[in-house]
């Protein structure tokens, strides 16, 4: 991994961002607006708490056949996807609400959602935001040797047939939070003093961590067990649950950046990347189905990744409305906004690209 630090370029045209930038700010101003949620969120808040628990407390109170008990897991695992895509990731990024301690309390969802609070707004906020599609520095582009995200990472012949294989490693992914990941991340970024916001001791962070490790499995795990639930049982339907959400958050986060069409810039000898922030946002970041319902509902306006790109404190509930502004000054600027009409087009372009990643390099 490359250990120099990205610089973006500061000679690069600044008129996009600055022009972008006072025209948001008019739409928010001229309309009288908060840039955090509403009562949209607040009410969509409910709607994804409950598909989420509310299986789960049919699960604790009913015997019920066993077909029907993976069901409900099925839909926990759909609600537990929308908490983090609407509430978890809108309040980690302090754009629930305009009040600090709501934020907080609802970015603290991630708890009962396998993860963590520090290594989420590390990996996300601070690496992923800051240097988008950066092989050795956006940590969302690594996943060890069994998937190749670009074509700087190195090839091995598994690599033929990750368009194949690569929809069942997504769905581990918040399995992996709640097992493995949390406890390396954490090891790894207390390691490099890495922080978002106020810098707590390493022993605070990890008494933290296994404190609401304890608690998660206590949930999950225990709880349903004290219930009456056979062990195997619960152990299946928390691996179904995992896996739906995984599957769906994995494809969601991979349709903006894994794609065809978006970029993965490359550092020069001095470390510094050729445009300045936000238009490398726009070189590798991609939205899908704009105009579909329900996925702007669910997606937690994830399916318009450039707009969060550009201003991630600004709720997911208003990028619907600055799409148009964002879309019609990059336009004016010359500059790229990429976009997928349907999710069948950014999923066909995704596995596309996967396909085209995994050939040997030298026969590509």
């Amino acid at each position: 991994m490359d250990t120099t630090t990205p610089i973006f370029s500061k000679n690069d045209n600044l008129k996009f961002f600055r022009t972008l930038n006072s025209r948001v700010n008019n739409y928010f101003k001229e309309n009288n607006l908060d840039r955090t949620g509403n009562w949209k969120l607040h009410l969509k808040t409910i709607v994804m708490f409950s598909i989420f628990l509310t299986p789960y407390f049919f699960l604790l109170a009913m015997d019920m056949p066993f077909w029907v008990y993976l069901l409900l897991n099925v839909v926990i695992g759909v609600g537990m996807a929308g908490v983090g895509m609407n509430v978890m990731h809108d309040g980690n990024h302090g754009a629930y609400s305009s009040k600090s301690w709501v934020n907080k309390f609802m970015g603290g969802s991630i708890y009962i959602l396998a993860g963590n609070v520090y290594n989420w707004q590390v990996q996300h906020n601070v690496l992923h935001h800051t240097y988008t599609n950066i092989l050795g520095h956006d940590e969302d582009l690594e996943a060890g040797r069994i998937m190749r995200f670009t074509k700087e990472a190195k090839w091995y012949k598994l690599h033929k047939f990750q368009h194949l294989y690569s929809v069942f490693l997504y769905g581990l992914l918040t399995f992996n939070w709640a097992i493995t990941t949390d406890f390396l991340q954490m090891k790894r970024y207390l390691k490099r003093n890495l922080s978002y916001g106020e810098f707590k001791k390493p022993a605070i962070r990890w008494t933290t961590l296994i404190i609401t490790k304890v608690i998660y499995f206590s949930i999950w795990i225990v709880a349903p067990m004290v219930m009456g639930i056979t062990w195997w049982k619960v152990v299946l339907g928390f691996l179904v649950m995992h896996y739906t959400a995984g599957v769906i958050l994995s494809v969601v986060f991979q349709l903006a950046h894994v794609v065809e069409e978006t970029e993965n810039p490359i550092p020069d000898e001095n470390g510094e990347i050729e445009n300045t922030w936000a238009i490398h946002q726009l070189f590798t970041t991609a939205n899908f189905a704009p105009k579909n319902w329900l996925v702007n509902y669910y997606t937690g306006g994830l399916n318009h990744q450039v707009e969060h790109h550009l201003f991630p404190n600004i709720s997911h509930v208003h990028y619907g409305k600055i799409a148009e502004i964002v879309k019609q000054t990059a336009k004016e600027c010359e500059l790229p906004y990429y976009e997928f009409k349907t999710t069948r087009a950014a999923i066909a372009s995704h596995f596309k690209h996967l396909r085209e990643l995994g050939r040997q390099p030298q026969l590509a």
